[in-house]
């Protein structure tokens, strides 16, 4: 018999192709989302939907309604009288002193557009003169009586307008006996355009708000408060944070006093301030007297450029402990074993800081100055209670409250605010296209 000896260029059989196929090694596949989502997931997603609705619907009524009547109210002429619809004002009395039947008198109606600026149309005033009053000469112009129903048709009346009928009577002795001028109300009626609801536009608010330099210069001072008020908040913030980083004796003491300045009242604390650098009675003065640092007493908060530096650092001062909380919070994650290296290897402190603390710090340091710059840049309260936007502190914030409430222009005071919320959407579009960019966030 004759050994076949297999041909090695062969196709292999299908038990080899098995064998093959069972040796070699499987890839395993990547988990990952099921390509379709099915009916299960669909029912879920609209269940998950239903839920997060309310929420949705009622953030966005307290959000974007403001917003929109921010919008709204800066583009028209509305002056603080014109939040009220215009109406007409009346005010009713019986002049003289009747004491006997058969007396003259009076009865004066004095009516008013309670509008400057706008018409009210079909103004008509009706009234029922009370039993024992008798008619006792002429109407006045345009009324009429028919039996007691006193009528009055004034048509259209211009803003401002002011008118006063006197209605001459006779005195009976019913009046007399308890009658009361009063005792029917007058009904009047009217119609007018609510400034506030039509659809007259005007670009006036925002021509005078950038009518002449006076914007630029509170632009200016609102970008130095906000900016050096911001970058020295958080360096205070890293600097208590470095301090408290290790573990020393009355860390939690200390911990609590860096968090005074931003849990105590504003109120209380800017009161504080300004009697403490009062140029008559505060201590901080009389210390720098009798120091030879100052000859007289300076007056830190009515003077410039002291002013816009003493709310500069006040907000520095009132809200670097948030800075300080997060920035802590950040630093006591990093891990330890680097710093242990840079220890072996001869790092001074500086060079751990600076080349290993402060890179991993800038994602958090980021979201600070974006935080604290917008909240800065809308901050009132501080201004307003140490200076009053006076002595060249008068920022954007202080303009609205000016314009809206001082000079009683609540279309103006919107312009400043729809201006502000112009700059801080295009400084936070600059910030997360370059810098956050850059950062990794």
């Amino acid at each position: 018999m004759t050994d076949t000896i297999p041909d090695s260029d062969a196709p292999p059989g299908r038990a080899d192709r098995h064998a093959q196929a069972m040796a070699a090694p499987v890839s395993p596949v990547p988990p990952g989302p099921p390509a379709s989502s099915g009916p299960l997931a669909r029912r879920e997603a609209r269940l998950a939907w239903g839920m997060l609705f309310p929420t949705l619907f009622i953030v966005s009524l307290v959000v974007v309604l403001p917003l929109l009547a921010v919008f709204w109210i800066s583009f028209k002429p509305v002056g603080l009288a014109d939040l009220r619809p215009p109406e007409v004002v009346m005010r009713e009395d019986l002049r003289g002193r009747p004491e006997a039947p058969g007396d003259a008198a009076e009865i004066r109606y004095r009516l008013r557009n309670s509008s400057q600026d706008i018409e009210i149309r079909g103004v008509t005033l009706a009234d029922t003169l009370p039993p024992g009053l008798e008619l006792a000469g002429e109407l006045p112009e345009p009324c009429t009586l028919d039996g007691a129903r006193l009528t009055c048709d004034f048509g259209t009346i211009e803003g401002g307008w002011r008118a006063t009928l006197e209605i001459p009577v006779t005195v009976g002795a019913t009046y007399l006996d308890g009658g009361d001028v009063a005792a029917s109300a007058p009904r009047l009626t009217g119609t007018a355009d609510n400034v506030l609801t039509n659809f007259d536009f005007t670009l006036d608010n925002f021509a005078r708000v950038f009518d002449g330099g006076e914007f630029w210069r509170t632009l200016g001072i609102t970008l130095f408060y906000t900016f050096f008020g911001t970058v020295g908040a958080i360096v205070l913030g890293l600097f208590a944070a470095l301090l408290l980083d290790r573990d020393v004796r009355g860390q939690g003491l200390l911990r609590g006093l860096f968090l005074f300045p931003y849990v105590a009242p504003i109120i209380a604390v800017a009161f504080t301030w300004v009697i403490l650098f009062d140029p008559f009675s505060g201590s901080v003065n009389a210390l720098l007297i009798q120091m030879g640092v100052t000859a007289e007493a300076i007056n830190f908060f009515g003077q410039r450029p002291f002013a816009l530096i003493m709310v500069t650092v006040f907000a520095m001062w009132s809200y670097f402990p948030l800075c300080f909380l997060f920035i802590l919070a950040r630093m006591q994650s990093l891990p330890d074993d680097i710093y242990e290296a840079a220890d072996m290897d001869g790092a001074s402190p500086f060079q751990k800081f600076w080349y290993l603390s402060l890179p991993q710090l800038m994602g958090i340091l980021t979201v600070l100055f974006l935080l604290r710059f917008i909240w800065t840049f809308n901050k009132f309260d501080d201004i307003f209670l140490l200076t009053g936007g006076n002595a060249g502190t008068r920022t954007l914030t202080v303009n609205v409250y000016e314009q809206a409430f001082a000079v009683s222009n609540i279309g103006a005071g919107a312009a400043v605010a729809v201006v502000i919320f112009g700059c801080l959407l295009i400084f936070s579009v600059l910030f997360f296209r370059y810098i956050s960019r850059e950062e990794g966030l």
